[in-house]
Formats: C-alpha cells, structure tokens, sequence
C-alpha cells in the first residue's frame, strides 16, 4: 500500500508530535512518514535514519494503512509464537550473530516482527542466550576417534586393581607476561595494567590424578626426550604401587624410540595415547587453564622471580587447597569436538 502526499494539516502534526515524542522507535516512525513524504525512497531513508530498508518499508506500510506510528511490541514483550521461537531458538544455534540489531533485522524480514535492541536482548536472555566468546576448537579434530577413546577410558577404569593409578600428563609453557581478559571495569574509565618486553619462560610437565585431585608438576630447562622420563621416574616414587596408567597426547617426546625402550624395562607405567587434536579429553589442559586464571590473566609481576613464584605457589599450595572446589570444573565428563547436534 503506497502513502498518498501528506496534507498540510498532517505534515505539521506529525511535525508537532517528534518534537515532543521521547520515545525514540516512535520518532523513527514519523521521520521515516516525512521523509518519504519528501521523495525519499527507503534505501535513503535507511541510510539517513540509520535503519534496515525493511524498516523503512514497514514503518510508512503501517502508516498508510492505519496512520500506526506505536511499536506494536513496546520493545519487550515477545510476539513470536511458539514455533517461531523455537525456529529461531534454531537458526541462532547455528548463525553467529555479533550485534543484536542484525537479529533485529533477521526477524523482521523473516517474521514482519519488529523489535527495537534492548526488546531483542530481553529475549535472548529469556531463551537461554548470552553475549560471549566462541570457543576455538582443533578443525582435524574426530569425533568418533574421541568417543572410542572414551570407551577405552571408561573400561579402564572398571578394570583398575585398587593400588593403581590413573593421570593426565601434559608440559605447559607459561611466559612472564600478563595475559590480558575480560573483566568488570566501571563504565566510561580506562583500567590500565602494566605490561614488560619479557619473553622468559617456564617449561613444566604435570599429571593430574582425578580420583585424588593431585597434581604433580616438575620443572626444566627444556621440555624432551630425557625430560619426559625424568617425570615418568618422579611418579614411580610418588607412586610405588601397581600401575600408572598416564594418559598424554602424541607429542614426539612421549612417542620417540628412547621414551619407548625406557618403558620396557619400566612395566608399571602404561601410556594411553589420546586421538589427535583433542585437548579437550586431556583434564590437566583444564587446570593448566586455572592456573592462568590465578597467576597471570590481568596480573602484572615485575620480575621473573616473582612470576615464579605464582606459578609455584599455585602448583604446590593454591591447587591443593581448592581443588575440591574445582571439581565441575576438573571431572570426566568428556565434551566432544566437532559432534553435529541434532
């Protein structure tokens, strides 16, 4: 339905009105009126208003056909039925989005539904959605070789003799530098944390026992061949009976010919190898994690002294005495990479 010209007597009430209308989708609505009523198309009124065309198109519709010029949503309330939410439930799962107006404007041209930002984030909200970052994950990564690895785990587990053992192993590498994250910081002010050139490191392999919520960590110059069996020595002492079940991935330092002949003449330690890209299936990946979240996200330490002794004190004292408090976050309840819902 096209908008006839305005009269005169129409034009300066609708004039009269945006001057004093405080709401600012209503106001949108009477500029969009004028301004086609001076020639624009929508595309120009889109650009000028700051609006999707689609908008455009609606607002001066409704204006022609009834002289509408409310929101017929307020802006919060959800007019999609049912099966629309859960259409869109759907689509959501499945298209990132990084700004709520482009939702806006999916469900307007899909649903000839219009919601203004703030009603769209009501929304999500109230079905299950939340503004955060995506997780990277391995492309190579294979679900079914993950889901067989989790069977092989579980029967592991059902088959251990009570004086064995069972630890994810993994090196990590923290450098002496903030990790910058995100944080609460007052709106309108600059937080500022100091930063330094550094590029000194630690080199440091570990096994998590699950079932205790132990942690053993060794550190060296340098991670190798003669390290990995230097750490496999550490649990034969920490761990004098039966056996050591260590869970680790392919790295070339756990697979190469010295590591190999060592546990020949070493039995009590058997090595379950993960699938490839699959560091979600490694547990201590998870306390390595925390370990940053407590020593080095947003946390200046001025000298390498100092940054080591927090990764120490973490490893020796803070994991011990909050591990407990860590288990929905340190279980094997497995996720799988790369798994397509359906």
């Amino acid at each position: 339905m096209s908008l006839e010209k305005l009269s005169k007597t129409k034009r300066e009430a609708l004039l009269s009105l945006h001057k004093s209308e405080r709401d600012k989708r209503i106001a949108d609505r009477i500029k969009s009126v004028l301004l086609y009523d001076d020639g624009m198309n929508y595309a120009e009124i889109s650009r000028v208003l700051f609006i999707s065309g689609e908008s455009a198109r609606l607002h001066i519709e409704d204006y022609a056909k009834s002289e509408k010029l409310k929101p017929g949503n307020g802006g919060s309330a959800s007019f999609l039925n049912a099966a629309q939410t859960s259409e869109l439930c759907a689509h959501l799962e499945t298209h990132l989005y990084m700004q709520a107006k482009e939702i806006c404007a999916y469900v307007l041209k899909t649903y000839k539904i219009e919601y203004t930002v703030s009603g769209i984030t009501e929304w999500l909200h109230r079905n299950g959605f939340s503004f955060h970052k995506p997780s990277g994950v391995p492309a190579k990564s294979d679900p079914e070789k993950q889901k067989l690895f989790v069977i092989l785990y579980n029967n592991l587990m059902k088959l251990l003799a009570p004086s064995d053992h069972v630890v994810f192993l993994d090196s990590v590498h923290p450098t002496h530098k903030v990790r910058f994250t995100s944080g609460w910081i007052r709106k309108g002010e600059r937080k500022e944390i100091p930063t330094n050139g550094s590029q000194k490191r630690l080199n440091i392999i570990g096994a998590l026992d699950l079932e205790k919520m132990t942690l053993e960590t060794k550190e060296f110059e340098t991670i190798n061949a003669q390290g990995i069996i230097a750490f496999f020595m550490v649990l034969l002492n920490v761990m004098p009976f039966g056996t050591i079940n260590i869970i680790l991935d392919n790295a070339g330092y756990h697979t190469c010919r010295e590591v190999q002949d060592w546990l020949v003449l070493n039995p009590r330690i058997q090595l379950h190898f993960l699938p490839a890209y699959s560091p979600n299936l490694n547990i201590i990946e998870r306390v390595w994690k925390i370990m940053h979240e407590n020593t080095t996200n947003n946390q200046y330490h001025a000298t390498f002294k100092q940054f080591t002794e927090a990764i120490r004190n973490f490893t020796k004292v803070t994991f011990k005495e909050n591990a407990k408090n860590w288990t929905d976050r340190l279980n094997d309840n497995f996720g799988i990479i790369g798994e397509v819902k359906v």
